[in-house]
């Protein structure tokens, strides 16, 4: 069984990797001027507890 400082470096991880895949997305969908993809990412953004700023912001 994984340590809680494991446990908690894991979510750090997958939390991390699920707003670099906004990002790329959202940059994908600024360059195609495509509003209604946008929506989607804030709506999933939303969903990951995710605030829009982590990923709408250069890295």
């Amino acid at each position: 069984m994984a340590s809680p400082d494991q446990a908690l470096q894991s979510q750090e991880r997958r939390r991390q990797t699920l707003v670099e895949s906004l990002r790329h997305r959202y940059a994908a969908a600024q360059s195609r001027q495509d509003p209604l993809a946008k929506q989607g990412l804030f709506k999933e953004a939303v969903y990951l507890n995710i605030l829009p700023g982590e990923f709408t912001d250069p890295a």
